[in-house]
């Protein structure tokens, strides 16, 4: 059949059922040895008369299914990144995939060696120096010791941790600890490499190196699935997407694609994007009426997060009670930390001096390469020039999140600052032409 020979990774309904337990007021905080005794001998009764009867739990404990019904196959040199909100159920599934914990249902095929970093010193023994530790772990990855020696001074020149090689890692830094873990994983010769959101526990130039290194194995042919949040390395880095939402499998294609729809669907429960006023507490004067403020996507959907490349549409749709001359709608945008952005206003898009009566609605285009990642927020206002009191004025009502799914220059890093323009550099090389320096 084709196509099944290149399937590294098949997972079939897979589900992860946890037990929970909860504290109940009003119950002591121990219990003594009599209630054990008692619930003990309360359990062995039930098995022995009804021993196919399926155990109730107990009124302090409930079930949770961290994934349910999780179904995909990954292809043999694809890069997936995995998205969701904390708590979505990412780590689990690589912890499952990573054969670090059984699935509760479901089943999953893996074809080749699987490499794994998810948490900081993952497979590390603390008592173990770094040099045993390197050479531990490519024996869990059922490397031979000629294979791992090959690759010895590679990983350790990686990690930068020559030095401290044959101190217990017990004694490393967090940061030490994930640059020689990252390093063992990715340099030995497994066919898949698992990576959570460990990466961001090491300093942005270790980072860098992270993602370099993965870009290359990845170009490589090999198998890597990622987790993150960071959006622009995933982006940069993966081929494929995964978006995992409450244990369940969201939506999977491209990785520009499952971006944007994570993007779009994230912002359809912050409530902050769109705001709808009823007409009794609506901002409004005998002249206008305010009824409704929102952000459009580039698409033309509402949305309260946004592509940073992408350009938006800032909307305030209201109600004009009598004829009005010269009449202004603006907006005022301030960031997460009341820094003023910027303020515009509508005067030329209408080409009638008088708004007669009726609904009307003003829409601003905002350019994409404009805003760096962060929060905003906005209010509204409506005035007639020269006179400097306001029709009407609102609080700041509306608010956005702009996410950078690109980064900068080859780290694809995060650039500082509130602007995120999309600048264009020359490079010019002088010649020397008797004695004068000269730029073509």
């Amino acid at each position: 059949m084709t196509g099944v020979s290149d399937t590294v990774i098949r997972v079939e309904n897979l589900g992860k059922k946890y037990i929970i337990g909860h504290q109940t007021q009003g119950r002591s905080r121990y219990t003594a040895l009599r209630d054990v005794l008692a619930d003990g001998a309360k359990s062995v009764g039930r098995r022995i008369f009804n021993p196919f009867a399926q155990q109730p739990l107990s009124p302090t404990k409930e079930e949770f299914w961290a994934l349910k019904d999780v179904s995909f196959e990954i292809k043999q040199g694809d890069r997936v990144g995995i998205i969701g909100r904390n708590g979505a159920g990412k780590s689990t599934l690589l912890k499952l995939l990573s054969r670090i914990t059984e699935p509760t249902t479901g089943r999953i095929c893996v074809k080749g060696r699987v490499a794994s970093l998810l948490e900081v010193g993952t497979g590390f023994h603390p008592e173990l120096t770094g040099r045993e530790n390197i050479y531990l772990n490519g024996a869990i990855l059922g490397m031979s010791k000629a294979e791992i020696k090959k690759k010895f001074d590679e990983i350790v020149n990686f990690a930068e941790v020559e030095k401290f090689l044959d101190t217990p890692v017990k004694h490393y830094s967090s940061g030490m600890y994930v640059r020689l873990a990252f390093a063992v994983a990715a340099h030995l010769e497994s066919e898949i490499l698992i990576v959570d959101e460990v990466l961001a526990v090491g300093d942005t130039q270790f980072q860098r190196k992270c993602l370099g290194k993965m870009e290359k194995i990845g170009n490589s042919g090999r198998t890597i699935l990622f987790v993150s949040h960071n959006m622009a390395a995933i982006r940069i880095l993966c081929n494929r997407g995964i978006s995992i939402e409450k244990g369940a499998l969201a939506f999977q294609a491209d990785i520009e694609t499952v971006i944007s729809h994570h993007l779009l669907e994230n912002s359809k429960d912050v409530v902050e994007g769109l705001i709808a006023w009823n007409p009794e507490e609506a901002p409004q004067s005998p002249e206008i009426r305010f009824t409704k403020a929102y952000i459009l996507n580039h698409e033309g959907e509402y949305t309260s997060l946004l592509d940073c490349r992408k350009g938006f549409h800032i909307v305030i749709e209201y109600e004009i009670r009598r004829p009005l001359k010269g009449l202004r709608i603006g907006f005022y945008m301030q960031n997460s930390e009341a820094v003023p952005i910027c303020g515009s206003n509508d005067p030329d898009a209408w080409p009638q001096i008088v708004r007669e009566s009726g609904y009307y609605k003003s829409e601003c285009f905002f350019p994409g390469y404009t805003l760096n990642t962060g929060q905003y927020s906005m209010y509204f206002g409506a005035d007639i020039p020269p006179n400097p009191t306001p029709l009407v004025s609102t609080a700041y009502c509306l608010s956005f999140t702009v996410e950078d799914v690109e980064g900068h220059g080859e780290f694809h890093e995060k650039l500082p600052g509130i602007i995120r323009p999309n600048l264009t550099w020359k490079i010019q090389q002088s010649s020397n032409q008797n004695g004068r320096t000269i730029f073509a």
